[in-house]
């Protein structure tokens, strides 16, 4: 599955581009979710709606959204994914697996597992990953993982080789 996020909390959403995207997005079988604002998302007819992990307000469930509509968000503690629990949120990213350069606190594989344990929604694993950590994904309980710059920089006859190898592991995916 792969789908993309439509984030922008520097400015106002831009209807135009959220459309040309929805039109793109269509065409190339993808998701499409947009950040933070579910009344539009369901308005224009998206997959779904992001909640980040700074939004906190437990009421933003109560707009009525057809059946296949989905609310994902991210969440970097167990106080958080509890906040998207009940949210309503039914696919949550928890991060950063690993290192990344924009900070310098990670999970690692044993508090991620505890949190991924902890909670009753599908997690996808998010942060840091990359070709010399990604096998260190099959000993996560996670439903899949997300990356920005794994996909940017692995060869894709490596991708897929490392795919083929873990046939158990069916859910991988770009979010």
């Amino acid at each position: 599955n792969t789908a993309f996020i439509y984030r922008n909390y520097n400015s106002k959403n831009n209807l135009s581009t959220i459309l040309k995207l929805k039109n793109f997005l269509k065409k190339k079988k993808y998701k499409f979710f947009l950040s933070n604002n579910i009344k539009l998302a369901v308005r224009l007819n998206l997959d779904g709606a992001y909640i980040p992990s700074f939004n906190n307000k437990i009421s933003i469930n109560c707009f009525s959204k057809r059946k296949k509509f989905q609310l994902i968000g991210s969440a970097h503690s167990l106080k958080e994914i509890i906040i998207k629990e009940k949210q309503g949120v039914n696919t949550i990213f928890v991060s950063p697996l690993f290192k990344t350069y924009k900070t310098n606190y990670w999970l690692g594989i044993h508090k991620f597992n505890n949190l991924a344990r902890n909670s009753k929604l599908n997690v996808i694993a998010l942060g840091g990953i990359n070709k010399f950590n990604f096998k260190k994904l099959f000993l996560l309980n996670i439903y899949g993982f997300a990356s920005i710059s794994f996909f940017k920089n692995i060869d894709k006859f490596l991708l897929k080789s490392l795919i083929i190898k873990h046939k158990n592991f069916i859910n991988v995916s770009s979010y």
